[in-house]
């Protein structure tokens, strides 16, 4: 396989560039991702050109609306989905609360259940457990609290009496960070009769999903993360997502990607979302890869995998020869994300506030993940440090980051 061009790669980011950002090795990925030239250059335009009602009749507003129905038809066509299946929101945590609105009409009066997982971020989880207020069975799919993995025989013991509807769970944690195989747990929660909802926000930034090859309902992930502006996408099949009671407008029902959006999207952000399947298909066309733009997308995701496993190796290697701090999830880089948590003898923040002076941009906290530190056994006033890579990280940067950790430490 062609190794990915770091050097491209990062050309085309302007916060490498930057006199304030390129300073620092960059290890916040996790909580936002740098944006592409192509996002930054769509976004200034539409501000520039566009910034007017879309889609009325004359020349800004038609080439507004053009640009937001760009938008949702090229991330559509790059994850296997028609442009209906696809929802902006302004954030993840928004969307996900929107759903859970409807799967709470959906279940109104039945005797059901709900499946949560305590590895997910709260936004995946907080949102279900509040269903309960409805008489909905909240049942709690546990990690193992020394890996932090969960066990899907585990799923299916709690599946076991066909009362569960509704299966919710991360495709990778933002703290565990192994990656779940949302295709077999999608086909066992279908098996016993549930639809599933997968938070794919810790995982997207390391490759777009193929919707239909993961077998899930719902999928969501947040833009800010991918390369692109603050906005939250969902994408949704298509029979669950017109089962569910509608969330907007009652004259938008028939329209999907409108029927669980109660607001009016950020106009110029949908538009600049069409500069990450630019930047996509830039790195498809440099690296000579072809095809449909499923097809492009797959081989920027393996190539995206492939040096996120190299670099952040050596990371692992080095963290988990420590006898002073506890890594946290997979030592093996082919079974995680690059997002790499650890616990410290002591508060983790100063730690990060050392590490920044010392040239290494990360944060140590929760991270919205209360719940699998809980089940780890991480006191919440210590919280973890976490050191988050993505395809643009290099080599470089990871040296540095041991370095700094070896000098901290």
């Amino acid at each position: 396989m062609t190794a990915l061009d770091l050097d491209f790669v990062r050309a085309q980011f302007p916060a490498f560039a930057s006199p304030v950002l390129s300073s620092h090795a960059f290890f916040e990925n996790a909580g936002g991702s740098y944006p592409c030239r192509q996002v930054v250059e769509r976004l200034t335009r539409f501000y520039t050109d566009r910034k007017v009602q879309p889609y009325g009749p004359y020349p800004g507003a038609q080439a507004g609306g053009a640009e937001m129905d760009e938008a949702r038809a090229r991330l559509a066509a790059m994850m296997g989905v028609r442009a209906a299946q696809v929802s902006f929101g302004p954030s993840t945590s928004a969307n996900t609360y929107v759903l859970a609105q409807g799967v709470r009409g959906w279940l109104r009066g039945q005797k059901a259940a709900v499946v949560v997982t305590n590895q997910d971020h709260e936004a995946n989880s907080g949102v279900w457990r509040r269903l309960a207020d409805e008489g909905v069975e909240i049942r709690e799919w546990r990690i193992d609290p020394s890996t932090g993995s969960l066990n899907p025989d585990d799923l299916r013991t709690l599946l076991a009496d066909g009362r569960v509807r509704l299966v919710c769970f991360p495709h990778c944690s933002n703290i565990i960070a192994e990656i779940n195989d949302v295709a077999e747990i999608s086909g066992i929660a279908r098996e016993a009769g549930a639809r599933t909802v997968v938070d794919g926000v810790s995982y997207a930034p390391h490759g777009f999903p193929d919707f239909n090859a993961l077998g899930c309902d719902v999928y969501l992930f947040s833009a800010y993360k991918t390369y692109g502006p603050h906005q939250g996408i969902m994408i949704l099949d298509e029979s669950f997502g017109m089962e569910l009671p509608g969330q907007g407008h009652f004259f938008n029902q028939d329209a999907l990607y409108k029927r669980h959006t109660p607001a009016g999207p950020d106009h110029a952000q949908v538009a600049a979302c069409a500069g990450m399947a630019d930047y996509i298909d830039a790195l498809a066309a440099h690296h000579g890869l072809g095809g449909d733009p499923l097809a492009r997308n797959q081989g920027v995701h393996e190539l995206m995998r492939a040096q996120e496993t190299a670099v952040i190796r050596p990371l692992l290697d080095y963290l988990a020869a420590r006898n002073d701090l506890r890594l946290i999830g997979p030592r093996t880089a082919e079974r995680r994300a690059p997002t790499v948590a650890v616990e410290l003898p002591g508060a983790a923040e100063p730690v990060s506030e050392e590490l920044g002076r010392r040239g290494i941009a990360c944060w140590a906290g929760d991270f919205y993940a209360v719940r699998p530190l809980d089940a780890l056994g991480v006191p919440r006033d210590k919280g973890v440090l976490r050191l988050s890579a993505v395809h643009y990280t290099s080599a470089e940067e990871v040296v540095r980051l041991i370095a700094a950790l070896d000098a901290v430490l």
